[in-house]
């Protein structure tokens, strides 16, 4: 078999959606044996998953290679795209010299093959692209609800240090305190213990739930769904700009260019028969039937 002939092939594989349904169930298989192993007492099930492990391996080693192959003489393009990059870095790692028995790190390395189920959900996709772009917005976000958790930290140190120290005896505690406030589960109890001491710390408490859980949450929010919007954008316009055929246009043009022509098709079929006065056929008229013209005239008579 010729090189080409077998990228060609793989090639099939790769797009075929058997092919994902498979990786898939068994990327879901391997998540049920790693669950299966925690229990601490497995007895006669320790080999079979044992066993189980190295077929996983084997078959996600073939995935991999049947990929690489499927870009021909080529291979390099494989890792020009971001998943293709991560599939091979959690597959090869299993087999770094050092990683072996039950060491926490290769259990990681098997924790991580869970992840690749979002390669195969575009939903998924979108999300993990939404969150990779939003972060230069959401690091802004940390940067500015750092400042101001330390300005009310050292605020809320000077007025309650010495009445509530498990709190707010250092700035340490008092971060602390405030960023647990951001759930707003505590509330009450903090709103109790300061109108003990005096009822204008209720002037701190509210003003830092409107500003830093109202204000700054809503901020964060904005910036992943605008994030996700983006994600959403950049991924309609790369389906857009796909050419399976070659034909150097993009498959979605050529779909809006053939629809274009079917209309432009019908609208011409139907100025020729407005033309041609060819009408469709309709259903005859239900009723009894009628004797043809030629039964009822009477025949000559012989003289």
């Amino acid at each position: 078999m010729s090189q080409l002939r077998l990228a060609d092939r793989c090639d099939r594989i790769v797009r075929s959606r058997a092919f994902d349904i498979v990786i898939v169930v068994l990327i879901g298989a391997n998540a049920i044996v790693l669950g299966l192993e925690t229990y601490p007492h497995l007895g006669m099930a320790g080999p079979p998953l044992h066993v189980l492990e190295w077929f996983f391996r084997a078959v996600f080693v073939t995935e991999i290679v049947i990929r690489i192959l499927a870009h021909g003489r080529r291979p390099q393009d494989f890792f020009r795209h971001g998943w293709n990059v991560f599939d091979f870095v959690v597959i090869a790692a299993a087999f770094i010299p050092g990683l072996h028995g039950d060491s926490p790190i290769l259990r990681l390395v098997r924790i991580a093959r869970v992840l690749r189920l979002v390669r195969f959900s575009p939903g998924l996709r979108t999300i993990v692209a939404a969150l990779l772009r939003s972060l230069p917005g959401v690091a802004g976000f940390l940067a500015l609800a750092l400042v101001t958790l330390y300005v009310y930290g050292m605020a809320g140190w000077l007025i309650f240090a010495e009445h509530a120290p498990d709190e707010y005896g250092t700035i340490g505690r008092a971060v602390l305190t405030l960023f647990v406030l951001l759930s707003l589960e505590n509330l009450p109890d903090l709103i109790e213990q300061g109108m003990a001491l005096s009822p204008w710390t209720l002037v701190y408490y509210v003003s830092y739930v409107l500003i830093t859980v109202n204000l700054l949450l809503n901020i964060l929010i904005a910036v992943i769904v605008n994030s996700m919007e983006e994600a959403r954008r950049l991924e309609m316009t790369e389906r857009m700009a796909a050419d399976e055929d070659g034909d150097g246009v993009p498959d979605e043009i050529d779909r809006i260019a053939i629809s274009q022509r079917l209309d432009d098709l019908r609208e011409v079929i139907a100025e020729l028969e407005r033309e041609l006065r060819i009408e469709r056929d309709e259903p005859a008229p239900r009723g009894p039937a009628r004797e043809p013209e030629a039964a009822k005239t009477p025949l000559p008579r012989s003289p």
